[in-house]
This record gives structure tokens, C-alpha cells and sequence, in this order.
């Protein structure tokens, strides 16, 4: 064989959605990890999610939480407790896969593992971990995580839920808006101003004076429960409060989990959207030829494919770091930021390929590109991410 045809069949070989070649970056175990999730999500969400997305509802949603505790999915990355102690790669990969299907699924185990499971893992009493996290890793038991309130988003210190003692209890009053897994939770790690800080509880839904009605009417996240929490004088034991942790440190610590799972997420909405816009423009013609064969359209497949790749490659570089255990905070808000921005503009640029076909449900990519205008301001807004990455730049804050 010549030189020049070596050449060609290597060219050949390319992935074009991996020009550069990532996949050779993951190991062995990496890959059946991410081959896994994906044949679960081809199996478990796939066929179903648009007419779900339509309709604003998941069929069944319980059952599809424990065949997703069932495979594992569900606290992967923590230890003990029936989870699967995986590496944050795994996870990583695990997010890009279930983002791939619909951002609504990824923010359900979001929000079960790295919110409310991490949450009673890292700050939670000996109790609160035997009694909640092997149900919660199983799928048997839902949780959700009360942070965000209708006047205060980016600014948790203010915060106007308060818990107060009273005898041996505490009772806790307040609102928590935009609450993922709300309406069907078995638990709430609730956030709430004391005397002594901000703390956190572990709320059972079930405790009178709670409830979490179902927010309606969105346009974005619509295969997703969402929820506000609604807590009227709900009384709990002194030993629902988490022991030790005080003030933002132990919430913020929780949404840094979380904001790990999108930067990885994000890329898996983009890739879906690329793919359908590369698949319609090679059997779309116009003027007797398949639009893939026009510069212009040639163009944004090319930018879009290679944004998706460096988005890939700061992923893992960011989760190698964490693995390694030498991940700075403000590196998970540099791959939230450019991440979730690079895959908006994918999907947005895509639909563009797909003219008007790109708004029908018929293909992924206005649904990807509504539920990133969710996932661009939750867990942190692109203006709040900017602004932790300038002072550490220059030492200065500006969010004041």
C-alpha cells in the first residue's frame, strides 16, 4: 500500500465528532463506562423523551429513577452507602451521555447525586447517611435540594427561609423556587438561616407543613420535574440538621459538585445537535446537491466540531484534575462557563443547518438548545462564572 493511501484510510477513520481524537485519551474501563450509559439512555429515554418533552410529563418517572439507581447511575462518583465509588471521568462521562438524551434526565441525577446525595454524604450525621443513601443510591428514594428562592438566585446569603429551636426541634419556614425532583422526593436538604449561620437540614417530605407543588407552563427542562418548596412552620428533630457545617461553605461545596457535571453535560447536548445537523446536511439537497457539499454549511460543521472537541479536552483536563485531587473551584467555573456557552452556540448554529425542520421535535435540536438556556443560568449564571474567574485573574472582586 502507498504512502498516500495509508494516508487516506487514516483520514477515513476519523470521527467527525472527534476530529482530534479524545476517545484514545480515555482508558479501556472510560469507554465501557460511557458505552453503558449510552445503551441505557438508548433503551430508557430515547425512543420517549420528545413526546415527553411535548407533553411536559415523564411516564413513570419513579420507575425510571430505579432503573437508573439499578444501573448504577445514581451517586456513582461517591463511596460506601451502595454507590458505586466511581472516578469523576466515569462521571463525567456518564453526565455527557445523559445530557445527550435530554438535559432534563442529566439534571435529575445531578441534582439526586452530586446535590442532595453529596450533600448528606460530605455533611450529614452517621444517621442521616445509613437511613438515606442506599435508598437513594437504589432509586428507591428521591431527593431534592432547597437552595434557590424567588428573591434570591445568585445571591444564597440572602437568603429568607430561617429555621428556628424551639424545645428540642427546630421549625422552618420559607420558599425554595425552581427546585428539581421536588414534586415527587422522598427527601429535601433544605438551606435555611439560623442564629448561628446558614445551615442545612434533612427534610422528609412527608413532615407536615411541607409541600412541593409542580411548577408548570415552561419552555425549557419540560422532561423534567420542577418544583417550588413550600415550608410552613415544618417541624423537625434537632438531628435532621447537619452537625457540623456553617454559613455558604457547605451549599456552595454541593453546587461545585453539580456545576462538575454540567461542564461535562453540556458537551453531550452539543454533540447530539451536531450529529443531527451533519446527518440532515449530507441528505438535504438544494440546487441538485446535499447542503454538506456548500461552504457556508461546511463551515459550521467544522466550528461546531472543533469547539465540541476543546470543550471535550477541558473536560477531561478538569477531571483528570479532580481525580488527581488538585482541582481549584474556579477551574469548575471555567468549564461551566465555556462549556455551556460553546454548546448553546452549537445547538443554535445546528438548527440554522436544519432551517425550519430544526424547530420540530422530529429531531433533538430545539429541544437541546431550550433546556441549555436552563442549564447557561442554574448552578451559577454566566455572569457570576465570569466574575469568579476575573478575580482570580486579577485578585479584584467585582461582585459588589
Amino acid at each position: 500500500m502507498s504512502t498516500a493511501t495509508t494516508k487516506t484510510a487514516r483520514r477515513q477513520t476519523l470521527d467527525p465528532l472527534d476530529l482530534v481524537g479524545i476517545d484514545q485519551l480515555l482508558s479501556g474501563d472510560e469507554r465501557a463506562v460511557r458505552s453503558t450509559v449510552r445503551a441505557m439512555c438508548a433503551e430508557l429515554v430515547d425512543p420517549f423523551v420528545a413526546d415527553w418533552y411535548e407533553r411536559g410529563t415523564i411516564d413513570d418517572v419513579r420507575e425510571l429513577v430505579r432503573s437508573l439507581g439499578r444501573g448504577g447511575l445514581l451517586g456513582m462518583h461517591l463511596e460506601g452507602y451502595g454507590c458505586a465509588g466511581m472516578s469523576a471521568v466515569d462521571y463525567g462521562l456518564a453526565c455527557l451521555e445523559l445530557e445527550a438524551s435530554d438535559s432534563g434526565l442529566r439534571s435529575l441525577v445531578s441534582v439526586q447525586g452530586s446535590l442532595a446525595m453529596f450533600a448528606i454524604h460530605q455533611w450529614g450525621s452517621p444517621e442521616h447517611k445509613d437511613e438515606w443513601l442506599p435508598r437513594m443510591a437504589a432509586g428507591d428514594a428521591v431527593g431534592c435540594f432547597g437552595l434557590t428562592e424567588p428573591d434570591s438566585g445568585s445571591d444564597p446569603a440572602s437568603m429568607r427561609t430561617r429555621a428556628r429551636q424551639d424545645g428540642d426541634d427546630w421549625v422552618i419556614d420559607g420558599r425554595k423556587m425552581w427546585i428539581t425532583n421536588g414534586s415527587i422526593a422522598d427527601v429535601a436538604v433544605v438551606w435555611a438561616g439560623t442564629d448561628d449561620g446558614i445551615r442545612g437540614f434533612v427534610v422528609p417530605t412527608t413532615s407536615p407543613g411541607f409541600s412541593a407543588p409542580l411548577i408548570k407552563h415552561k419552555m425549557s427542562l419540560r422532561a423534567s420535574v420542577t418544583s417550588e418548596l413550600v415550608l410552613d412552620g415544618v417541624r423537625v428533630p434537632a438531628s435532621a440538621a447537619f452537625p457540623e457545617v456553617r454559613g455558604l461553605r457547605g451549599p456552595l461545596s454541593c453546587l461545585n459538585e453539580a456545576r462538575y457535571g454540567i461542564l461535562w453535560g453540556s458537551l453531550g447536548a452539543a454533540r447530539s445537535s451536531l450529529h443531527a445537523a451533519l446527518e440532515y446536511a449530507s441528505t438535504r439537497e438544494q440546487f441538485g446537491r446535499p447542503i454538506s457539499s456548500f461552504q457556508l454549511t461546511q463551515q459550521k460543521l467544522v466550528d461546531m466540531s472543533i469547539e465540541l472537541s476543546k470543550g471535550a479536552l477541558l473536560a477531561l483536563t478538569i477531571g483528570r484534575a479532580k481525580d488527581d485531587g488538585r482541582l481549584d473551584p474556579v477551574q469548575v467555573s471555567v468549564g461551566k462557563l465555556n462549556n455551556v456557552r460553546s454548546a448553546l452556540e452549537i445547538c443554535r448554529t445546528s438548527r440554522t443547518i436544519l432551517g425550519a425542520n430544526g424547530i420540530s421535535l422530529e429531531y433533538p435540536v430545539m429541544r437541546h438548545m431550550n433546556n441549555l438556556e436552563s442549564v447557561l443560568t442554574y448552578e451559577g449564571t454566566s455572569e457570576m462564572h465570569t466574575l469568579i474567574v476575573g478575580q482570580a485573574m486579577t485578585g479584584r472582586s467585582a461582585f459588589a
